[in-house]
């Protein structure tokens, strides 16, 4: 790995390698206004974001009424239907991504995706963005019996990857604390969909861009080389 500390590097996907707030934020209010609620406005939506489509649901409809099971359940359909159909109108991929996944793989780094965006939609976001064939796993919010911040999912997405030290990139308390869970390593980024400021979210490492990831990593990577 030419020193490298990490051997595989998982990633959080919206608001980490991915802006698809603007999407998420249209199918949101697509289904509100189908059930008589009233739309959000996108800068709310982004920090409703990274607990999956049902909890983003179910938060707009809470801030809108009732955001009671039923209502959700009756909204669901209608924002998978309208998600699916529009999954990257607008979203793409933050400044400096595809150059930090580059040189990672350029040092032999296995890339491997651990979301709680139910797993068929990952995939389906990450063919739209180019990204098919390019993560060695993409574990997501239904691929096991849990989710984030439990720390199973971020284990197997490391196993998937080739296993061996690794750090994971996120930009929420759920990621931060499901890196804490697993006892990995964890990068957060300033300009995410986190719902704290992001000097809160305990990360062992903050950046405020994609250039500085590779820098970040080879900080935290001294105990990391011997893991």
């Amino acid at each position: 790995m030419n020193g490298f500390p990490f051997r595989s590097v998982v990633f959080d996907l919206d608001g980490t390698l991915a802006d698809t707030a603007p999407d998420l934020t249209a199918a949101l209010n697509h289904s509100l206004v189908a059930l008589g609620r009233a739309p959000i406005a996108g800068e709310a939506v982004r920090h409703m974001v990274g607990h999956g489509a049902r909890a983003l649901l179910a938060r707009g409809l809470a801030a809108t009424g009732d955001g009671s099971e039923a209502e959700v359940d009756r909204g669901f359909p209608i924002f998978m239907a309208f998600y699916q159909a529009h999954i990257a109108d607008h979203s793409q991929a933050f400044p400096g991504v595809e150059a930090a996944l580059a040189a990672l793989e350029a040092e032999g780094v296995a890339l491997a995706i651990c979301t709680n965006k139910l797993e068929g939609l990952a995939r389906q976001l990450i063919a739209a963005l180019g990204w098919e064939g390019r993560f060695a796993a993409v574990i997501g919010g239904d691929t096991l019996a849990v989710r984030k911040p439990d720390p199973a999912p971020l284990h197997a997405a490391i196993a998937a990857a080739g296993g061996g030290p690794a750090a994971f990139v996120g930009d929420s308390i759920t990621d931060t604390e499901t890196a804490r869970a697993a006892g990995v390593p964890c990068v957060a980024l300033s300009f995410g969909f986190s719902d704290r400021p992001p000097e809160q979210l305990g990360a062992d490492r903050l950046i405020d861009h994609w250039d500085a990831l590779l820098p970040a990593l080879r900080a935290l990577g001294g105990g990391a080389a011997q893991g």
